[in-house]
């Protein structure tokens, strides 16, 4: 659940995609990761309620927190 921006690299962490900040800096820099159907290489990339975040296989689907 997200509530306020969120940058691509904590997103992967929270979501449980890398263990560390380090591997999913990595993960961005190689452009194994996409967002919404298209690689991005930005790791401080804000992510938006509904984004889909596509990382080894798997996809994760960014949600908003109640306020």
């Amino acid at each position: 659940m997200v509530n306020g921006p969120l940058p691509l690299g904590a997103f992967l962490k929270l979501a449980g995609a890398t263990a560390t900040g380090g591997h999913a800096k990595l993960l961005v820099q190689d452009g194994e990761v996409s967002v919404n159907g298209e690689v991005d290489r930005r790791r401080g990339r804000t992510l938006r309620s509904g984004d889909i975040v596509a990382v080894g296989g798997e996809e994760y689907r960014v949600c908003s927190s109640p306020a």
